[in-house]
């Protein structure tokens, strides 16, 4: 066992202290969001509400699961990340698979073409009128559609499936099989560390996003959370929040006086921001091998 000098200790010391620091300012902001979302909203505007509750309550969450708007925006959420992951990613590697293909006519030229447009945009009004002209105004599929194909996916499925092996694709065409079959076989089967690194950045994004939404949907019952917890962050009283209660609701509320729009907004962020959150223990171990080997592979 190597032993380590004064220095070398000193300086150890000095990094787990550094890295200690860097996970409490990056942890303790989520931390103490959480802390405010269980504690009375009027409890909290007197200021001094830091590492744990000083006023536990859980009313903040009663009001946010009666609000009908929130819970059919969790839906929309929900059902916008998996159908637009699952999409995304297939429609992606299936374009990547294509781009594999040396005998592809045009390939360079349409590689130039994807590149370009990870640098230039036509920009906010072009996009609005092409989702106009496609109809896709107020529809779910504005969610899905404009999103199906990513570049930067694309470039790391088309470098991770140029790294395998070709004699894989040549016996299995020997036994018959076509370039479909191949694919969905073979291909996809043992990209699971790249499919899973990528489908978590893809479903995070999707979840996320709360821009456009607020652009293309006019039609509240297709608002996903993120952009109803935008509105309740930037709104100043609690009528509004109110409006969307039914009558017991409302009753129920005017009961709980110690609601505050801080403390409504934390616990709707929480509720927006723990389900994603979960995901990531399951795809962790494929983060370094799946990004890693997809970006240097040749």
């Amino acid at each position: 066992m190597v032993r380590l000098g004064f220095g070398d200790r000193f300086m150890m010391i000095m990094i787990y202290i550094f890295l200690a620091f860097l996970a409490f300012v990056t942890f303790y902001p989520f931390w103490n969001a959480l802390v405010v979302s269980f504690n009375s909203g009027a409890d909290t505007s007197l200021g001094g509400v830091t590492f744990w509750p000083r006023d536990f309550t859980l009313e903040n969450y009663e009001i946010v699961f009666q609000d009908k708007r929130l819970l059919n925006g969790f839906g929309i959420s929900v059902a916008r990340t998996i159908v637009g992951t699952i999409t995304s990613i297939l429609v992606t590697s299936i374009f990547a698979y294509g781009m594999t293909k040396r005998e592809l006519m045009g390939r360079k030229y349409y590689m130039i073409m994807c590149i370009v447009t990870m640098y230039f945009g036509g920009g906010l009004i072009p996009s609005f009128m092409l989702i106009r002209g496609l109809g896709l105004m107020d529809s779910f599929w504005v969610f899905i559609i404009p999103g199906l194909v990513s570049v930067w996916n694309m470039i790391i499925f088309r470098t991770f499936f140029a790294g395998l092996p070709n004699g894989l694709e040549e016996s299995a065409k020997i036994d018959g099989a076509g370039n479909w079959g191949i694919f969905f076989k073979i291909i996809l089967p043992l990209s699971g560390p790249v499919i899973a690194t990528l489908s978590l950045f893809t479903a995070v994004s999707h979840w996320n996003e709360w821009f456009l939404p607020s652009i293309y949907i006019n039609k509240e019952e297709l608002l996903p959370i993120q952009t109803i917890l935008r509105q309740i962050l930037n709104s100043n009283i609690m009528s509004e929040q109110m409006s969307n209660l039914d009558s017991a609701s409302q009753a129920a509320l005017s009961r709980m006086q110690s609601v505050t729009t801080k403390s409504l907004s934390m616990a709707t962020m929480i509720v927006a921001t723990v389900p994603i959150i979960m995901v990531y223990p399951f795809v962790q171990k494929h983060f370094v091998k799946g990004v890693l080997v997809g970006s240097l592979k040749e």
